[in-house]
């Protein structure tokens, strides 16, 4: 079954191509409204083909705007290969500012596979993994930690079932040149991104590159980064364009751990963070403390680590209810 979705795109042809992919959805303003979701194509001959991704979420702003400096900055005649471009893949979650659409609720890295005959954000999802990676080698979905959370800078790969893709996966995530290199191990039927890239024969990298649903100058610089560090590794492009030069910096693999390795709250409060992003914490240790307003003489909750390793993420909110992450901590893999 078709998802109804146009593309201008012609998949086939050389030179740089922009457009839309448009995805049918009748709603009360305009019944015959399409999803239109920018696309942009730059192939050049035989070579890698490359699929440069943003906005699976739609606050999370490194990737979409470094994509649009992609997509301004790089012409044919400077690749080898092909680059598809996505600034903006779940684009009702974009344009209203949220991690999930405000038509249909979907988080597009939890709706893979997709459904030809869904919702919009599974149609979304659909497309991409059926008839966008298919056509290429490499994923590279670019990842924040969105309104609600801070997010070590790292990239990140699924581990593979085939040594010679991991091997491959492997010396791309130290090619980006991250200060951290995330291994995660979801599984190819995770409905995630990277196993919809395992599923279409593809490697599939990520990354995070900040939080708080903002940009700096150093997370769009890493990310900038990043990029230009994949495509120069995948010998599409021969130089830099998003960036001046390289930064020595020795990859350190991480691991994701069991839920071990979370804290959650277990009941409303507002939290106090004891460490950072980026520190090294152990078992044990206080990872903060959860305040009560309404209860001003009651001592605080303590809230200690249960696994050591770095802290890959720490929630930005204050107030907090049962069930919030509030802090993520990854291995050290030695």
């Amino acid at each position: 079954m078709h998802t109804g979705a146009f593309c201008d795109i012609a998949w086939d042809k050389d030179g740089k191509q922009t457009g839309f992919i448009s995805f049918p959805y009748s709603i009360d303003r305009s019944p015959y409204y399409q999803i239109k979701v920018p696309v942009c194509r730059i192939a050049n001959g035989e070579g890698p083909g490359l699929v440069l991704m943003a906005g699976n979420h739609g606050d999370e702003y490194e990737g979409e705007l470094t994509l649009l400096k992609v997509m301004r900055l790089l012409e044919a005649e400077a690749v080898t290969g092909s680059v598809t471009i996505l600034p903006a893949t779940n684009l009702p979650a974009v344009m209203a500012a949220k991690r999930c659409s405000p038509f249909d609720g979907g988080n597009l890295n939890r709706a893979f596979p997709g459904d030809p005959a869904g919702g919009p954000t599974h149609r979304i999802a659909h497309y991409v993994e059926h008839d966008i990676l298919p056509r290429h080698d490499v994923l590279f979905d670019i990842h924040s930690g969105g309104t609600s959370m801070d997010h070590l800078i790292c990239s990140l790969i699924e581990r593979m079932p085939d040594p010679a893709r991991q091997e491959k996966a492997v010396a791309l995530l130290g090619a980006m040149r991250m200060p951290y290199g995330m291994i995660a191990d979801n599984g190819p039927d995770s409905p995630t991104s990277m196993a919809a890239a395992l599923r279409a024969g593809c490697i599939g990298l990520s990354g995070e590159f900040g939080g708080g649903a903002t940009a700096t100058p150093r997370t769009m610089a890493m990310t900038a980064l990043a990029v230009d560090n994949l495509l120069l590794a995948l010998g599409i492009t021969k130089k830099r364009l998003l960036t001046d030069s390289d930064v020595e910096t020795e990859t350190r693999i991480i691991s994701q751990g069991p839920q071990s390795f979370f804290v959650y709250a277990e009941r409303q409060g507002w939290f106090e963070p004891a460490v950072d992003i980026g520190d090294i914490v152990a078992a044990g240790d206080i990872a903060g403390w959860m305040h009560d307003l309404e209860r001003p003489l009651e001592p605080p909750e303590e809230l200690r680590f249960r696994a050591g390793g770095v802290v890959l993420s720490r929630r930005l909110h204050t107030h907090s209810q049962s069930g919030d992450s509030l802090f993520n901590v990854a291995e050290l893999v030695e």
